[in-house]
């Protein structure tokens, strides 16, 4: 296996705090992140880079769906200007973390920063790791093949320093090819995730998934019960009906839902109540297709293998 290219982020606390103003940077790249938190909004717009063209971010919980967040996407020739309109409207209250995007030589232009609007509406609906908002999704406005070129470079660094910052959304996987037994996927991060199985004879479901960077993916095409059975207030009893609501899982053939749509979950156990309607370990239900050895087994011997550098016979 070839060994992966890394890349230095640079952080810097600009008020000493984790919770305060973060302006984050890649080394080689002309972009710059400025991070905080809406409350810290007086000190925030008063960065310099906010009189630059650029785009933004406003991050927030999704009330409806717990553990999934809301996004709004704009762009703006003075970022600081659209800050302030956004904090008075009342359609922005899920709004708790501000991300602004410019760059350090100023050579975003007003088409650039609409291009990567457009762009990234796309990309964050198209990863379903959160509620974009937006009210429209604009296409990309045309523009010269080398400057395409050197904007969809500048996604795929936001894509390296985004999570660093705790933002998620723009994480993708690339399916690439699907048969009636199972589907396979290569994520970008290269995981060596086997496929993941779990059925019920009672519910007559059948689901599959892949771990893709450190989550859990329910592929397309795999079914769920209808209802949720567990306590009601549960926090998977809301993901359930956000993703009937969203058209995610929607109505089968048979009497259970169907996953539109690869959907991505944090964790195997929360994908396992999904499918299942109910509160589920998912270490031990999810299970290697054509195998008995359980999501939970395939980790640790993942672990193992780390820790030891060989495979499980050097532990013997």
């Amino acid at each position: 296996m070839s060994p992966l290219l890394g890349r230095t982020v640079r952080l810097f606390l600009a008020e000493g705090t984790a919770a305060g103003l973060t302006t984050a940077e890649i080394m080689n790249w002309t972009g710059h992140v400025l991070s905080g938190s809406r409350s810290g909004l007086p000190v925030f717009l008063k960065r310099d880079e906010l009189e630059r063209t650029g785009i933004y971010f406003l991050i927030g919980p999704d009330t409806d769906a717990s553990g999934t967040l809301q996004v709004y996407i704009g762009e703006s020739d003075i970022v600081r200007k659209r800050l302030v309109q956004h904090s008075k409207d009342e359609d922005k209250a899920f709004w708790e973390r501000t991300c602004v995007v410019t760059s350090k030589d100023q050579n975003i232009t007003k088409a650039h920063a609409r291009y990567l609007e457009a762009r990234l509406i796309a990309i964050a609906n198209a990863s379903g790791n959160a509620n974009v908002v937006n009210g429209t999704a604009p296409q990309p406005p045309g523009l010269p093949e080398a400057d395409e070129s050197d904007m969809e470079f500048f996604i795929e660094q936001l894509k390296l320093i985004l999570p660093v910052l705790g933002f998620d959304f723009l994480r993708q996987y690339k399916p690439v090819a699907q048969t009636d037994s199972e589907s396979v996927i290569t994520p970008i991060d290269s995981s060596d995730s086997p496929v993941f199985r779990l059925s019920s004879k009672k519910h007559g479901i059948k689901a599959q998934a892949r771990e893709v960077g450190g989550e859990f993916v329910v592929l397309e095409g795999s079914t769920a019960v209808v209802a949720w059975t567990g306590k009601a207030d549960h926090s998977y009893a809301k993901r359930h009906t956000q993703l009937a609501k969203s058209g995610k899982l929607v109505a089968g053939e048979g009497d259970f839902l169907r996953f539109a749509e690869d959907v991505v979950f944090r964790s195997p156990s929360a994908a396992s109540a999904v499918v299942l309607g109910r509160p589920d370990n998912g270490r031990t239900s999810w299970k290697i297709a054509g195998s008995n050895t359980s999501y939970g087994d395939w980790q640790s011997e993942q672990v193992a293998k780390a820790a030891w550098g060989y495979g499980s016979e050097a532990m013997e």
